[in-house]
């Protein structure tokens, strides 16, 4: 979630021919550049064509790359798509598979600091994080920085931590998409006198932070005019049964609530669950979500939430994976790919990061980008009871 505008550029072909002059591969050096030259985050499609303009780099390294991804119930994207996406990327990028090693942590930072250590026992050059909270991450960045380890923090920043470099998506553009879709479905619902529950995800993940931000700016003139009531802001938490009991909390206590903010499907998934229960029909109560999951999109296209922040994963994926392969080799990564910065506000310092861009998907372009990016198949959305839904909006 964790908690994703897609862009379909693929890398240009590259080719050079070896010249041996002297003890050395002039052919190799030369692609090499190519690929330094050419990689950005243009260059990443659904069919991982630019991994292979990694390759040359990726035979100058040896070594482990490790990859730690934080649970398996935030979100559904860490076993669905960030997994076999980095594995894919790093494949094609031709790291071999005896050097990629892919764990999940099952939301434990014990586990993910005994994973990474045991991976850079195993001879881990380049570790990609994305800890539980904070204090898990610093624990194994610090480790990694004595072991002369590189990290790169991926999909959330680990404040006061050790990494290299940041991969994710802009964050505080996530919370904006989340909050203009708000916006727009209570005037297309036609919600009279908006009350909003302003939920948040959990306080110590700086993406959550940095999605509140984004959201809350879009809400303020809102609030701030009496047009819309700010009915209650629980505290925040990732956990979806935590996510519903804030939620009935604040339902139970001010029955003229009608709208939710909610930053990622998985929490948003039980919180619907419940409003139907309670006799909500579709197009009255708008909710929003993060991570285009296929409990999202089935609840968009059924009426029930507005819309998904749509992350494409794959980008990240092999974004994480060039930096990771580039970093395995001993290299700089290209200005064309890191992007951009990132404030870590417990170290004051700036993070040189691979920002990538994020798109809103509702029920009418959830053909065009969901479906055509092979991201969730029709097939799934539209199982069952949903075969109605998509008939309406010509997903197919």
């Amino acid at each position: 979630m964790r908690s994703l505008k897609r862009t379909r550029f693929a890398a240009s072909a590259l080719v050079a021919t070896g010249i041996v002059a002297g003890g050395t591969v002039a052919g190799t050096a030369a692609t090499a550049q190519a690929a330094t030259s050419t990689i950005s985050t243009k260059s990443f499609n659904t069919s991982f064509s630019a991994m292979a303009a990694l390759k040359p780099i990726a035979k100058k390294g040896t070594g482990l790359i490790g990859v730690i991804l934080p649970d398996t119930t935030s979100s559904a994207r860490y076993v669905e798509f960030d997994a076999p996406y980095l594995k894919k990327a790093l494949s094609l990028a031709g790291v071999p598979s005896s050097d990629i090693k892919i764990q999940n942590a099952q939301g434990s930072d014990a586990t993910a600091l005994t994973d990474a250590k045991a991976d850079i026992t195993n001879g881990a050059k380049v570790l990609a994080i994305d800890p539980e909270d904070p204090a898990g991450g610093v624990s194994i960045e610090n480790y990694a920085k004595s072991h002369g380890v590189a990290v790169i923090d991926y999909d959330r920043l680990t404040l006061g931590g050790n990494r290299s470099y940041y991969v994710s998506f802009n964050n505080v553009q996530v919370g904006r998409l989340i909050g203009q879709g708000l916006e727009s479905c209570v005037t297309n619902w036609h919600v009279k006198k908006p009350s909003v529950v302003v939920m948040r995800g959990d306080p110590t993940d700086n993406n959550a932070t940095l999605f509140a931000q984004g959201y809350d700016a879009v809400l303020a003139s809102k609030f701030k005019s009496k047009k819309w009531t700010e009915a209650a802001t629980p505290a925040g938490t990732w956990t979806p049964a935590t996510a519903l009991s804030e939620f009935t909390q604040a339902f139970t206590a001010n029955q003229s609530i009608n709208a939710a903010l909610i930053p990622n499907d998985e929490n948003g998934a039980p919180i619907i669950a419940y409003l139907r229960t309670k006799g909500v029909k579709p197009h009255t109560f708008p909710t929003t979500g993060q991570d285009a999951t296929l409990v999202g999109l089935q609840n968009i296209i059924s009426g029930y939430q507005c819309g998904t922040a749509y992350k494409p994963i794959y980008e990240e994926a092999q974004a994480a994976a060039a930096l990771a392969v580039y970093l395995r080799a001993g290299e700089t990564p290209p200005k064309a790919l890191v992007n951009g910065t990132s404030r870590d506000t417990t170290k004051q310092v700036n993070v040189p990061s691979v920002l990538l861009t994020p798109e809103w998907v509702t029920a009418k372009n959830m053909q065009s980008t969901i479906v055509k990016d092979k991201f969730v198949p029709a097939s799934q959305i539209c199982k069952g009871n949903f075969a109605a839904d998509c008939r309406t909006y010509g997903i197919h």
